[in-house]
């Protein structure tokens, strides 16, 4: 596009309020408006055209989040000559998260100019860092990469972002929470697992410490979810409060041990009692006699029932003796 052609569009064309917006935005007039208004159309607010496709910015924003990452890369590779390679990443890190890229984004007044559906069941918390690195991605394809390398490292960079400050905060809150758990001698847990009342991908987390849950939190990633549920724990657990809570929490379990062993001890010693008391009061079997053949009386029996005869029975038994 030509300078007067710009000029025309920035004051009398019927886009001239997303010209002067992004021109003072970014210090750049630009070519294709149609990409900076595309970048701008949140998934939620998504457009169908023919053949059921969706139109709306995801596409720029992954472009955008790559080039940013590269000038990110390079801009600090160049600042911080001596520094080691994980103090590059964690920095780059925390100027390209969606913390950082969110607030830059309403520094710039980009959440005024978003359209998204504010009735619709999507994560709003980074809605506006998104649509920045969208507008990254629209630059790249009107501009240039180069065009884009100084913009964000000449004019975005030094106005909106401290870096001390950012290279000296410390915001990888899943990293800080394992550190204390090793120091502390804690075991440490993550359970995320894909958040089914919410349409839009998303996840929920919980942090367990010592099978103490300290935590939770959603995100669009499961990185996403488990930073927000390992920061409501860092938040809990500093290093004197959480010592504190998991001494009780180990002093709780350890009481609620031993009284159920004192409950089952104190049960299988009733149960002995019963059966004992049981015992003692079964009716002793009787004794049966003797017998010999079935039905027959013992010989003993037999012996014990014979009537000897009186005298006077002999005699009259025996009267051929006279």
């Amino acid at each position: 596009m030509g300078c007067i052609s710009r000029i025309i569009h920035l004051h009398w064309g019927a886009d001239r309020e997303y010209y002067r917006a992004f021109k003072k935005m970014f210090g750049h007039t630009p070519d294709n408006i149609e990409l900076y208004k595309l970048a701008l159309v949140h998934r939620s607010a998504s457009v169908k055209v023919s053949g059921g496709e969706s139109i709306n910015n995801e596409r720029l924003e992954y472009l955008g989040d790559a080039v940013l990452e590269s000038i990110v890369s390079d801009y600090l590779f160049i600042e911080y000559p001596h520094e080691a390679e994980g103090f590059l990443t964690k920095t780059r890190s925390k100027i390209v998260s969606r913390q950082s890229l969110n607030a830059l984004a309403v520094k710039l007044g980009i959440d005024s100019m978003v359209i998204y559906n504010p009735t619709g069941n999507f994560a709003q918390k980074h809605l506006f860092g998104d649509c920045f690195e969208a507008l990254v991605g629209a630059l790249y394809l009107d501009k240039g990469y180069d065009v884009v390398n100084r913009i964000i490292i000449n004019r975005l960079l030094p106005e909106y972002l401290d870096l001390e400050d950012l290279s000296s905060a410390e915001n990888d809150y899943k990293s800080r929470l394992i550190e204390w758990c090793q120091k502390s001698k804690r075991t440490i847990e993550f359970h995320t697992e894909p958040d089914g009342e919410n349409k839009q991908p998303a996840f929920v987390s919980r942090v367990l410490v010592d099978d103490l849950k300290v935590g939770s939190g959603r995100g669009t990633t499961k990185k996403e979810a488990e930073q927000m549920a390992a920061q409501t724990a860092v938040t809990l657990l500093s290093d004197d409060m959480g010592d504190y809570i998991l001494d009780r929490y180990d002093a709780l379990s350890r009481t609620k041990k031993s009284a159920a062993e004192g409950a089952k001890r104190a049960q299988a010693s009733s149960d002995a009692e019963e059966t004992s008391t049981a015992t003692k009061r079964a009716p002793r079997a009787k004794r049966t006699r003797s017998s010999g053949a079935e039905g027959t009386p013992s010989a003993k029996n037999t012996k014990s029932r014979v009537r000897k005869p009186t005298s006077k029975e002999e005699k009259v038994d025996t009267p051929s003796e006279k």
